[in-house]
């Protein structure tokens, strides 16, 4: 079973595609620091947007992270949905290859669920939200011996990154259980202990529209395509009832900034929606992946989804 996260949010710099800074975010070449990485040269404080020195001398071979200042807040953990800004250097550069500040637009992620490159999980795991933190990144731990876009192969990488916010998730949606009376829809599990919930299919034809009712109707907010939601999902292929992913049996929570979401039925299916809820999908293919294989979903596949959306970030 392949996890197909990728497939359903634009790829963003630590997912895949790294973007080019622009033309003025230029560091200068003043000496690293006394902690052994690059001096932070402007815009030092939690919120501004900083500058980097080119690195000097050999790189540190292993993860390195330093706290430039510790806020006040939840010690991030795994599975934390967290919110940061960052600005990202190769170590012998002095010119980002990607910030997120300039584009006024802070970076979700899911803590360690495999959704950033291996030193981003580790190195923001025990960090407190409203901490400013730099850390630099091994090959191993970053784009390794391929790089990626603008990033060289074996580049070391140096980040300053602002910890914004963290959110708890609760372990599974609860809410008023919805009548499922169309015999011809799948019938999906109603419990709340955390597990993924059962679904059923009839012996049916897939349905040619979109299919977006609650199972499990929360109290929460309602989601709007600017939102980013934290979910839990079980996703199979109508046709006979294939699971093709699943975050349960990953272990882990899937975070989805719903305006980078490419799946056209995930999204127009989610939002609207309230958090807190259990909602069946059923994506036809026009609103799926349409006339192309996509890592082992055939072409023309009517797609079903159990989604909990357990809060927002």
């Amino acid at each position: 079973m392949r996890r197909l996260a990728g497939l359903l949010v634009v790829p963003l710099l630590l997912l895949s595609a790294a973007a080019c800074g622009s033309d003025d975010d230029k560091g200068s070449d003043s000496t690293s620091t006394k902690n052994g990485l690059p001096a932070i040269t402007a815009g030092a404080q939690f919120g501004e947007k900083p500058t980097l020195a080119k690195g000097e001398g050999d790189p540190p071979k292993a993860l390195k992270v330093e706290t430039i200042s510790e806020g006040k807040g939840a010690t991030l953990k795994k599975g934390d949905p967290v919110q940061v800004n960052y600005l990202g250097q190769a170590w012998d550069s002095n010119k980002p290859f990607d910030n997120s500040f300039d584009r006024k637009q802070p970076f979700d992620l899911t803590l360690g669920a495999g959704g950033v490159i291996q030193g981003w999980d580790k190195g923001l795991e025990g960090q407190k939200v409203g901490s400013r933190i730099e850390m630099s990144i091994p090959p191993e731990l970053g784009y390794g011996a391929q790089g990626q876009g603008d990033i060289k192969p074996n580049a070391t990488l140096v980040f300053v990154i602002d910890i914004l916010k963290s959110t708890q998730v609760p372990l599974s949606a609860k809410g008023t259980e919805v009548a499922q009376d169309n015999i011809d829809l799948p019938k999906v599990g109603t419990n709340t202990d955390g597990k993924a919930p059962s679904v059923t299919f009839p012996k049916s034809d897939a349905p040619k529209k979109l299919v977006s009712n609650y199972v499990l109707e929360g109290t929460g907010p309602v989601l709007t395509a600017k939102d980013t939601v934290v979910v839990k999902y079980e996703a199979y292929l109508w046709d006979g009832a294939k699971k093709f992913d699943s975050t349960y049996q990953a272990g882990k929570t899937q975070t989805f900034p719903l305006g980078q979401v490419t799946l056209k039925g995930l999204k127009d299916g989610v939002v609207g929606k309230k958090v807190g809820s259990r909602v069946l999908l059923v994506i036809p293919p026009d609103q799926a992946f349409g006339a192309k294989e996509q890592q082992g979903i055939p072409k023309n596949s009517t797609l079903v989804f159990a989604v909990d959306l357990l809060t927002k970030v």
